[in-house]
């Protein structure tokens, strides 16, 4: 089975469950336990590698759903790259 995980909470279950070995992508928030970081990363969040202020959060935020678009970004070719079986996510809440 070959699994993606992209919710930090559900990754910390796989590892709880011993199914490390068959986990092939996580998000860039999934880094607990540590050796989650060493998983491929396939969702990044629009804020990685930024420190917006909330003020500035909250205005990106707005003017992505105003644009229709989401506030994860899809490295879809290393999704394609795990082919995942099953895929562990959660729906977002409206903000």
């Amino acid at each position: 089975m070959r699994i993606c995980c992209f919710q930090p909470g559900a990754t910390e279950i796989v590892y709880a469950l011993g199914l490390q070995d068959q986990l092939y992508g996580v998000t860039a928030q999934c880094d607990y336990p540590v050796e989650a970081r060493t998983k491929p990363v396939i969702v990044r969040s629009v804020f990685d590698g930024t420190s917006p202020s909330s003020g500035e959060i909250s205005e990106i935020i707005s003017e992505k759903l105003r644009q229709g678009l989401g506030l994860y970004i899809t490295d879809e070719a290393a999704l394609l790259a795990a082919n995942p079986d099953i895929l562990l996510t959660q729906a977002l809440c409206d903000v």
